[in-house]
């Protein structure tokens, strides 16, 4: 990991800081920012989100879907929580602890707004740190990367209307059309001139040029991610100020989910005889969530100063910390995953 993936939950804390300061120091610059829109899209905010998500995107191979059918188990398996169970488990929560257990705690006209940006997490699988993760569980490479290069190709067409129904079963205002508009800008076109570029710096059989290109965007793409936590805690300082137990308190049902999904997952890879390395990636790709493109969404559909937007920035906020300790669970308990007999069964037939 870079120093900045493994400090990532130290620089957001930083962003914290920084944003409410200069919140409070320049709001005209603020308010002017936030201002500057066009067809209900924040031009700035579009603009950092690119530099954060196409450099992601680059990574993905889409010709590695050739060999989805090679790990049926650990795909059907990753598939049928990412878009099964996750959302809607998310909404669950969100609804029991933000809508019920929590309600007095918390700002009354934001309630909804909060649970709508839990639920905008939830929606989009993680693409780039799901490789980091993969890796320090000594994860199968080429499942990973096909079930990743699968779960995008699902969130172009999945994304909007998952995130519509459940936004209508909790009873807040869908924007389609914005929110239509959030799919192309921030996954559709992204995708597109990800994949063009990646076909025009590998025409010569290597991923030179692409490594080299990547190691460059690589810090633009980290100052953008920062520059997009400043705005957001810009235009949230007061809330959180008056009640800085917010944050700790969306906390919660994101960490409920993480665990409960990625747990899931483990079992039902162990159950279904899936070796160790495809179940650890498995597992963790069930659990994390693509934050740039939930952060974008929801500024998207309901603005910098929404509940939303600062839901799908505590996701952020805990991500490199409660992910981690997924990975020392998943490392610490191989001898009693490969324990299970249906997984020593397949172990032993799949080995050459």
């Amino acid at each position: 990991m870079s120093i900045f993936e493994r400090y990532l939950t130290v620089w957001v804390f930083l962003c914290i800081v920084v944003g409410i300061a200069l919140g409070h120091m320049m709001p005209g610059v603020f308010h002017a920012i936030g201002a500057a829109e066009m067809a209900k899209v924040n031009i700035p905010v579009a603009v950092l989100i690119w530099l954060m998500v196409i450099p992601m995107l680059l990574k993905i191979d889409f010709g590695s879907l050739t060999k989805v059918g090679s790990y049926w188990r650990g795909i059907g398996v990753t598939l049928f929580v990412n878009w099964a169970v996750k959302p809607f488990s998310m909404a669950l929560l969100g609804w029991l602890f933000v809508g019920w257990l929590f309600r007095p705690l918390l700002p009354s006209d934001q309630i909804d707004s909060y649970i709508a940006g839990l639920i905008i997490l939830a929606a989009a699988p993680c693409t780039a740190m799901v490789f980091v993760w993969s890796n320090l569980t000594k994860g199968e490479p080429h499942f990973t990367l096909s079930q990743v290069a699968l779960n995008d190709a699902i969130m172009i067409v999945a994304f909007a209307p998952i995130v519509g129904l459940l936004l209508g079963l909790s009873a807040i205002s869908v924007p389609w059309d914005t929110l239509t508009i959030s799919v192309v800008l921030y996954i559709l076109i992204p995708v597109a001139i990800a994949q063009a570029a990646r076909k025009l710096l590998t025409a010569d059989g290597t991923t030179r040029s692409l490594d080299a290109l990547l190691t460059r965007l690589q810090p633009l793409s980290l100052v953008a991610l920062l520059a997009t936590l400043i705005l957001l805690f810009g235009f949230q300082g007061e809330q959180i100020i008056a009640q800085p137990t917010i944050i700790g308190l969306l906390a919660v049902p994101i960490l409920i989910q993480v665990y409960f999904n990625s747990g899931l997952a483990y079992l039902l890879n162990r159950m279904s005889g899936e070796q160790h390395c495809v179940a650890g990636p498995s597992a963790l790709i069930g659990a994390s969530n693509f934050f740039e493109l939930a952060v974008a969404a929801a500024i998207s559909l309901f603005g910098f100063q929404s509940g939303a937007a600062l839901a799908t920035v505590v996701g952020v906020l805990i991500e490199v910390p409660v992910m981690l300790s997924v990975v020392w669970i998943v490392n610490r308990s191989k001898g009693w995953y490969e324990a299970a007999p249906a997984v020593a069964k397949n172990t032993a037939t799949e080995r050459p």
